[in-house]
């Protein structure tokens, strides 16, 4: 295994509070429908939300490719530590890139939400 790509992203909770304050949609724009559930079944949903927004924006600096397709990211949430799964242009930018897994840490402290995305094949 190789590593093919490597992505990192912040994000201030207290700005993406106000952004999904200020425009309702934002979530339902950028989020599945999953991820906002888990999200919105926390304590204080916006450093989770937050966490995925940085998530996504690691994965797509990982591809290569940037984030212009929100959904097509997905930050999917079981036993253990969280995985991403690739949809649409993103899962095919990743097939022609050779990646086979991406590795995703996630952290928020009171502030800020940071994500790490490494992408391996």
């Amino acid at each position: 295994m190789a590593i093919l790509g490597v992505g990192v992203d912040v994000v201030e909770i207290d700005r993406f509070a106000a952004s999904l304050a200020k425009r309702p949609r934002l979530a339902e724009r950028c989020f599945t429908e999953a991820e906002a559930a888990y999200c919105l079944s926390r304590k204080f949903p916006p450093q989770h939300f937050a966490a995925r927004f940085a998530a996504k924006e690691a994965v797509g600096k990982a591809l290569g490719i940037g984030m212009t397709r929100w959904r097509e990211v997905e930050v999917v949430r079981g036993r253990g530590a969280p995985t991403i799964a690739l949809h649409g242009r993103y899962a095919e930018r990743g097939a022609a890139l050779g990646v086979t897994v991406i590795h995703i840490s996630l952290t928020h402290g009171r502030d800020s939400a940071i994500a790490f995305a490494i992408a391996e094949g």
